[in-house]
């Protein structure tokens, strides 16, 4: 069946809303809430930081079931499912206040929001086997969907934090916000999901030996992405808080953090050609050291200039990240093992991502406060990209 170019773009704005979803509302958008919540519930960097620990432990569980439910359900039921559980269990956080009800919500959360990621990416890389000369940037506007969440994000939850600013534990209206915008998206998830599960499967070539998603051969590859996952997430969990911490004012807050979404959105153009271009680990590697250095500069100086400059390079950088793994898997796996090979890059992301809030919350209680935290998260990245550069093009098994 042929689709017209324009309709591929279409369809990736649409799945790109599940990225809005499982990472930019899901994920992220509990940075804007943590001082807020860390305030009002008494809770330490370390405490703050476990609550996101224990939504990447959930990510990593749905993560390790998404090959199973992908064989049994296919993506596209998969990619709606997992958006309106991840909506419901983010309307859930605004109704429990003890400590356990919280990590426990954030850890369902994640694991919806796993599923709603690995689908999602599986279908953005079907999309661009349709247009391989385009393929890069259609990876890129699933991936850069993310950046919707987070700019809707920076909008919505302020205003609802000023709304209840007389109401005790207010910051639970920025849950019940958050939940509703995910099920909303839901329901425009249903077209692209419909549309792509009509497609029938590539059939293999005769004579085509079965090619699988080997771990080995992606080593130094799932490596690199596990330290990115270490160090991105210290950042995306803190830097609200730093800012606080920093004398920031909520205006300030909104637009730093509205201007790293709206690079989020512009990176699938910014990165499209390297992510075509390369079948290695080079973007991988280029991307983490970027992401680096986005990461140390709010450590470093709290120059407002130098702080925005931070906010746009990581928002342009961070889900290039991601995408130049699903790019890899592409450019060196036949289609029937994409799924294989992108929920075990998301696994491993997952691992980073529980370790990562939790060992830079412990050192910002710490002597050096979040600053030292930050640094922390910049090596682990540098570290990433330095065994990122070492992962060659996999051979096709002969």
């Amino acid at each position: 069946m042929h689709t017209s170019p324009r309709q591929l773009t279409a369809l990736a704005l649409a799945i790109a809303l599940g990225a809005a979803i499982s990472l930019g509302i899901t994920r992220f958008a509990y940075g804007l809430l943590l001082p807020s919540m860390r305030t009002d519930l008494g809770w330490s960097y370390a405490l703050a930081g476990a609550m996101n620990t224990a939504n990447a432990m959930g990510y990593f569980l749905g993560a390790l079931a998404c090959p199973w439910l992908m064989r049994r359900f296919g993506p596209s039921l998969l990619l709606v499912a997992g958006s309106v559980l991840a909506g419901v269990f983010m309307v859930g956080s605004g109704f429990v206040t003890q400590t356990e009800g919280l990590l426990a919500q954030r850890l369902l959360a994640g694991m919806a929001s796993a599923l709603v990621f690995v689908a999602g990416g599986l279908l953005a890389a079907r999309l661009g086997a349709r247009d391989p000369r385009r393929s890069g940037l259609l990876l890129g506007i699933y991936y850069g969907g993310t950046g919707v969440g987070i700019v809707l994000s920076s909008l919505l939850v302020p205003v609802a934090l000023e709304a209840a600013q007389a109401v005790l534990h207010g910051w639970r209206w920025a849950w019940w916000g958050l939940g509703a915008l995910c099920l909303l998206f839901s329901l425009v998830l249903v077209w692209p999901a419909r549309v792509m599960a009509a497609w029938v499967a590539p059939a293999p070539v005769v004579g085509q030996v079965a090619q699988t998603f080997r771990w080995r051969q992606f080593g130094f590859g799932l490596s690199g992405y596990t330290l990115f996952g270490v160090g991105y997430i210290g950042y995306m969990t803190f830097v609200v808080a730093l800012l606080r911490s920093q004398g920031r004012s909520a205006t300030e807050i909104t637009v730093f953090y509205a201007l790293l979404g709206v690079a989020v959105m512009a990176s699938s153009r910014i990165w499209a050609r390297l992510l075509d271009r390369y079948s290695d680990g080079r973007p991988l590697a280029l991307l983490n050291a970027l992401l680096g250095l986005a990461t140390l500069l709010p450590a470093l100086t709290h120059a407002w200039g130098w702080v925005m400059l931070s906010g746009l390079l990581f928002g342009g950088v961070f889900l290039s990240v991601v995408a130049s793994t699903t790019a890899l898997v592409r450019h060196n796996l036949p289609q029937s093992a994409w799924g294989q090979g992108i929920s075990a890059f998301t696994t491993v992301f997952a691992a980073g991502q529980i370790v990562g809030p939790t060992v830079v919350g412990w050192i910002a209680d710490g002597a050096g406060g979040l600053e030292r935290g930050l640094v922390f998260s910049a090596c682990a990245l540098w570290v990433g990209a330095a065994l990122a550069l070492r992962q060659r093009s996999v051979s096709p098994i002969t």
